[in-house]
């Protein structure tokens, strides 16, 4: 309801039983929006499907420029803090180094390797937490946006809303899990929603290198959670078909370690010591050209 106040358009709620925990809910159709975008991925340049995947992009960040000016209360929406930060990221050893690989902590991730992995979390901690901080949806991607019969997005599975970092949904939308766009346009796209927030909201001039790595750090910080929450849904909830996923979401995660001095040291330790236990998995392929059109 709160995001329905301020025009988004989310499922009304028509009736509840609290007693045995039943919603009815709006029926918001079958479509979502993931096919277009992927049609649009795999489209050629100035292609319809080119140019329509552009417009669904160009009104899903517009719909979350509105999510992030809804007033975040701190009744409705927890912080995202450290602890709950740090907390995502430790399903990455627990579920996708652990349990998926079978690598044990402690004995083939020693002191020194853990020490690494503390280091970054705390890094990328602190980065969240420096940008500012707004309602974040948490699963803002291709798959939570729905194709409304009037041509409109629909928004689904926001429960877990947050307050957290102003780059957080933009990069579920933009380094969705589970489709890719070239990284010129991700980052074309990213500093021009940055420019609209500019705009927007009284948050002052942000350097255009400065946005990108806040961008590119919570993108990391999520897609470590993601690899452990995916490992998870295999193992614990039996919905093995997320595994599929996994080696677009080690390329996003590999990326943007490489990418700056203080992440590379995971980068080169992921090499080194988790990617040889991946190709004996059923469900991997290359990592460096899992997204890309097949040809």
């Amino acid at each position: 309801m709160r995001f329905q106040r301020h025009a988004i358009s989310t499922p009304k709620i028509l009736a509840v039983d609290f007693a045995r925990g039943f919603l009815l809910l709006q029926d918001f159709g079958h479509q979502l929006l993931h096919p277009e975008l992927l049609a649009g991925s795999l489209a050629e340049s100035q292609s319809p499907e080119r140019l329509m995947a552009a417009n669904y992009y160009q009104q899903a960040e517009s719909l979350l420029l509105d999510i992030q000016a809804v007033t975040p209360t701190a009744q409705v929406f927890p912080a995202y803090d450290q602890q709950r930060l740090q907390s995502e990221m430790d399903l990455f050893a627990e579920w996708f180094v652990g349990r998926l690989l079978g690598i044990e902590v402690g004995v083939e991730i020693d002191n020194e390797q853990r020490s690494m992995l503390d280091e970054l979390f705390k890094l990328l901690i602190d980065s969240a937490l420096q940008q500012p901080q707004v309602v974040v949806h948490r699963d803002y991607h291709s798959r939570n946006l729905m194709l409304l019969e009037d041509g409109s997005l629909g928004v689904i599975d926001f429960q877990d809303a947050v307050v957290g970092p102003v780059t957080y949904d933009l990069v579920s939308l933009l380094k969705d899990c589970y489709l890719r766009l070239p990284a010129k346009q991700v980052m074309d796209r990213a500093l021009g929603f940055k420019q609209q927030l500019e705009q927007r909201f009284d948050m002052g001039q942000i350097d255009d290198q400065q946005f990108l790595r806040w961008f590119d750090l919570i993108g990391l910080q999520r897609h470590i959670k993601v690899l452990g929450i995916f490992a998870r849904l295999s193992l614990r909830d039996g919905k093995h078909g997320y595994l599929n996923d996994l080696p677009l979401v080690i390329r996003y995660t590999l990326e943007a370690a490489r990418s700056y001095a203080q992440t590379q040291p995971f980068y080169h330790w992921f090499v080194e010591h988790i990617e040889p236990r991946l190709v004996s998995q059923p469900w991997y392929r290359d990592w460096r050209s899992a997204g890309d059109p097949v040809k």
